[in-house]
């Protein structure tokens, strides 16, 4: 059987690194020996996974021939189980990882993928609020977090910019540690001499955390640590 090998690489590290294309050419390559293809043309792109297939110039090319269209991963044609479906009216695929596999199990995998990014994407929104909430109690780790994030994600700006991110973040929880600091201090004096008693303290006198919530034996905990404070002082 004839067919055309499409790769595509990320915009980014994968074109500059050319690994993810190797990678690509060692997996088409191998699967075309294994399965008795012939492999009669190759086109490669650098695209964002977010464009349409038939709306990528090489892709197109690809797609005119006539032929199935072999590619080392599903995910190399496109990630959106949408796109796919469309391009499955026009072509058949085949993918090197999967070279049994029809289009309609093509289909299957392709939903399985996405539900999957949604699934990691809402944990890593969850995990990204967990964080946010530990560092604004103080937690001395958790800003640190928060500020390599804010760096990372502030790559790109100037080095002016990047300090300003991380010293917004740092300045926005010590602001607030400073807030509460008296409070629990006088919780101590009065007699709190554990975690939980601080924080019923702390909860009947109306001191709000951070969030505008109820404290926690751990918030008080880490808001503690942060203000250096101990039920020896």
């Amino acid at each position: 059987m004839e067919v055309v090998a499409y790769y595509r690489v990320s915009t980014g590290a994968q074109e500059k690194s050319g690994l993810g294309l190797e990678a690509q050419v060692d997996y088409v390559h191998s699967a075309a020996r294994q399965q008795g293809w012939k492999i009669v043309a190759e086109y490669t792109e650098t695209v964002s996974g977010t464009i349409a297939p038939q709306d990528r110039p090489e892709c197109k090319k690809a797609l005119a021939n006539g032929l199935p269209v072999l590619v080392a991963k599903l995910d190399r044609i496109g990630r959106d189980v949408g796109h796919i479906a469309e391009l499955m009216k026009r072509t058949s695929l085949k993918v090197a990882t999967m070279p049994l596999a029809d289009n309609f199990q093509l289909h299957l995998f392709a939903a399985l993928a996405e539900q999957e990014r949604s699934f990691i994407a809402s944990r890593t929104r969850d995990a990204l609020k967990a964080l946010a909430v530990r560092a604004e109690e103080g937690d001395t780790e958790s800003v640190a977090k928060v500020a390599r994030r804010a760096e990372t994600l502030a790559r790109g700006r100037t080095d002016a910019n990047r300090a300003k991110a991380v010293e917004a973040v740092q300045l926005r929880v010590s602001t607030w540690l400073e807030t509460v600091r008296d409070p629990i201090d006088l919780c101590i004096r009065k007699g709190a001499k554990t975690l939980p008693a601080v924080a019923k303290c702390l909860n009947e006198k109306g001191v709000a955390t951070s969030r505008g919530g109820e404290w926690s034996p751990m918030q008080v905990k880490r808001a503690m640590m942060a203000l250096s404070l101990s039920f020896a002082s």
